[in-house]
């Protein structure tokens, strides 16, 4: 097969690997699931659901109750990243143009899962790091906790904030906050109060939920630190999607990333991966937020 310029339209099956490879280092699409998005501003249109039931008697009137329906519009973000590498590459690629998804899936993929949580959480380009103008971060509309030193006692506070309308069914960790719950121990017996976090930090359920750590939850790129442990509540309010193919662009020619460098001169090619994602949080008050005081060091990884 002829080495080819022209952007890649990526097979469902390795589409699908980099969606899974996106949940290692995203816990957003680790406890909320995915749905399918069109090219547009999506209005997600909010039912609260107020209705009860009315004991009627015998020939009683019957009364009735006024719903609203609130609009939430989606945001739409594109992301890219790219990567620039010997263009030595070029004569392996040449046996299976498929091998270029494949060098660029592990990296490249990893980062489309991170900027969801990036963005979502903290309205934050973790590549320019910089805060995203026109975004709001639900670490700030989120319901508020203030962490204590006692961690257990700082998940009874985080479930006590999130709105009763709602069920807590995900809680995002640091890696900072999963490590502190793994330490603590029963008194009596000794043994961990947290058995299901094991040592590499890859909580799957904590206490009887879905569980997901990563250093997004904190926004380790971010400065000054956030202080933000963890996030807990009900996550399918938390809507999101894919609107556009993943595509994958290999680039022989120019300065496509304006380093300064044409590609050519210094004998590189570049690997170019692009998606467009779209989300709406449908009611922040049915999510918590544990954050650290001020200046009370890191808060995790």
């Amino acid at each position: 097969m002829a080495f080819q310029t022209e952007k890649v339209l990526l097979p469902k099956e390795v589409a699908t690997v980099i969606t899974k490879r996106a949940k290692d280092t995203s816990t957003i699409a680790a406890l909320s699931p995915s749905e399918p998005q069109l090219f547009l501003d999506k209005d997600y249109m909010v039912f609260t659901g107020n209705a009860e039931a009315e004991v009627v008697a015998e020939g009683e009137q019957k009364s009735s109750y006024e719903e609203t329906v609130t609009p939430v519009v989606g945001k739409r973000f594109k992301v890219q990243t790219t990567t620039r590498v010997s263009n030595e590459l070029q004569w392996a690629d040449e046996d299976a143009q498929l091998e270029i998804i494949s060098k660029i899936q592990a990296d490249q993929g990893a980062a489309l899962g991170r900027v969801l949580d990036y963005v979502v959480y903290h309205a934050f380009d973790p590549k320019k790091k910089a805060a995203l103008a026109g975004f709001d971060a639900l670490s700030a509309s989120a319901m508020q906790v203030a962490a204590t030193d006692d961690r257990v006692a700082d998940l009874d506070s985080l479930a006590e904030a999130v709105n009763d309308a709602y069920d807590i069914n995900g809680i995002a960790l640091t890696k900072t906050m999963a490590n502190e719950l793994r330490k603590i121990r029963v008194p009596a017996t000794g043994q961990r109060f947290y058995p299901e976090i094991p040592i590499n930090l890859q909580v799957g359920t904590l206490d009887g939920i879905n569980a997901a750590t990563s250093g997004t939850v904190n926004g380790r790129l971010i400065e000054p630190d956030t202080g933000i442990l963890a996030f807990l509540g009900d996550f399918s309010l938390i809507r999101w999607g894919m609107v556009r193919d993943i595509w994958s662009e290999i680039i022989a020619y120019g300065d496509p990333d304006n380093t300064g460098k044409d590609l050519k001169g210094v004998n590189q090619i570049a690997y170019r991966t692009e998606a467009v994602y779209s989300y709406a949080i449908l009611d922040p008050k049915g999510i918590s937020v544990l954050k650290k005081p001020a200046g009370a060091g890191k808060a995790g990884k």
